[in-house]
């Protein structure tokens, strides 16, 4: 029997690495293996992985000796970086910096890195239209993934760049769901205009990532995103509204409002927001839908998502 190609995920017990190690194990074919990388081995999603038949191994991105170690014989890996567990745009690159140095000690025949835009390429630290941050940002999260993308290319690893996009989970997660107003109706409160917003359903991201994985070496070297859809707030609000079964009102918050909103992150999102509003064209053109589902044919719509997932939206 011919030994199955091991696609090294990392982030595997996250939203994006979680659904890559599914749709691996999910594959009755059996032409892939998952190798689940993870901090931490004894959490309860590390071994719901290893029930389900992932290899799981413990795997620090912040020690290059261990990466090279998780990707030793794997013909494949997935890299991604979770930004929002330090805000640290410049620990994001070393990261990803040494993602790339193991994947090319490693010999690896493909890899795919979870990235987004640099968004100072459309918006330079001279421009004024949005508050530079810490310096040398505009959207920290975006630039620090964009800019990380030649250390694949500097290194030589046959690497495709997958532009994702807004997570749908983010309105279970991350407080950006529906919320009762002073009057008690519902309001989804977004700082989008009238623009169009892509965005997904996390796990959709990694069974995308699997379908550019089937397809071999065809979108090495190549940049591509994806989205599930690409609607506006208040198609959102309508979403919501036949979901919910209950009125819910699409509020557009100005992207200064948002700025100082003074959660963790605010000026970076609220940044974010305005850098999709401005560029809606580009960004929409970017995660383009008939490639996602090409590469996802099950590829869930927003309707369909919140179908399976409105009782775990939390109304404040």
């Amino acid at each position: 029997m011919p030994q199955k190609n091991i696609i090294a995920v990392l982030g595997a017990t996250g939203a994006q690495g979680g659904g890559l190690v599914r749709a691996i194990l999910n594959d009755k074919s059996g032409r892939f293996a998952a190798r689940a990388l993870t901090r931490d081995v004894n959490s309860e999603k590390a071994k719901a992985l290893a029930q389900l038949g992932a290899e799981v191994v413990a795997t620090d991105v912040d020690d290059p000796a261990s990466l090279r170690r998780a990707f030793e014989g794997a013909t494949g890996a997935f890299c991604v970086t979770f930004f929002w567990a330090h805000f640290s745009p410049e620990k994001e690159l070393t990261e990803v910096h040494a993602m790339a140095d193991a994947a090319k000690a490693a010999g690896l025949r493909h890899v795919i890195w979870s990235t987004l835009d640099d968004t100072r390429l459309r918006v330079p630290l001279t421009d004024n239209r949005m508050p530079t941050l810490g310096g040398k940002y505009k959207v920290p999260h975006f630039d620090a993934k964009g800019e990380a993308n030649h250390f694949f290319t500097a290194a030589g690893v046959p690497t495709t760049f997958l532009n994702t996009s807004f997570y749908w989970d983010n309105f279970i997660y991350f407080g950006m769901g529906p919320r009762k107003g002073a009057d008690g109706k519902l309001v989804l409160a977004l700082p989008m205009a009238d623009k169009k917003l892509p965005s997904i359903a996390a796990e959709d991201i990694g069974r995308c990532a699997y379908g550019i994985f089937q397809r071999g070496r065809e979108l090495v070297g190549k940049t591509v995103g994806i989205a599930g859809e690409h609607l506006t707030g208040a198609q959102f609000a309508a979403e919501f509204t036949k979901a919910l079964g209950t009125p819910v009102i699409y509020q557009a918050v100005p992207h200064d409002v948002y700025r100082k909103l003074g959660f963790p992150g605010a000026e970076d999102l609220g940044n974010m927001f305005q850098y999709k509003c401005e560029f809606e064209k580009e960004y929409c053109a970017s995660r383009d839908l008939a490639f996602s589902r090409s590469v996802n044919p099950a590829l869930q719509t927003f309707a369909q998502w919140l179908a399976a997932n409105k009782s775990r939206i939390p109304i404040a």
